[in-house]
């Protein structure tokens, strides 16, 4: 990643230098010109802000769909903490898939329990590593979480 950036912001610079140096020689066409190269500067720091910047990026390696995952209920969570610190805490093992936090529908505010969906070859695993544990000063409590039974 880090020589793509190198790649990139090289390639800006030299647009750059190309505009700076050569657009004031062509004077007749110098106001159009400056005009399409700054758009198109603008549009590339940009990008290149926002593909190497950006904090929600997600850097985890993509995992096929068809990869089977198991739910597991995380219990006992400080308030504060937030989905990605738990995503992180728990990839230590394996491939996290996704993290739900509970929260109240009125407040808003966090209910101390959510769910991982993770890789079923390592869910056993995770409960053994992580049950029991402290995590931002509380004792996780993780279990396979229960199927969710839908009134008929």
């Amino acid at each position: 990643m880090k020589s793509a950036f190198i790649r990139d912001l090289s390639i800006i610079i030299a647009v750059c230098f190309f505009g700076f140096v050569f657009l004031p020689l062509l004077p007749t066409i110098e106001g159009n010109l400056s005009f399409v190269m700054g758009a198109i500067l603008s549009g590339s720091l940009l990008s290149l802000a926002h593909r190497y910047f950006n904090p929600a990026t997600d850097n985890t390696p993509s995992v096929d769909n068809d990869v089977a995952t198991t739910t597991l209920y995380i219990g006992n969570l400080a308030y504060k903490v937030s989905e990605s610190a738990i995503k992180d805490h728990f990839a230590e093992l394996g491939y996290v898939k996704s993290v739900r936090l509970m929260s109240d529908k009125r407040t808003g505010k966090k209910k101390g329990f959510g769910f991982l969906e993770v890789e079923s070859d390592i869910a056993n695993k995770m409960i053994e590593t992580f049950n029991d544990t402290i995590f931002h000063e509380r004792t996780l409590k993780v279990r396979l979480a229960k199927e969710k039974k839908h009134p008929e």
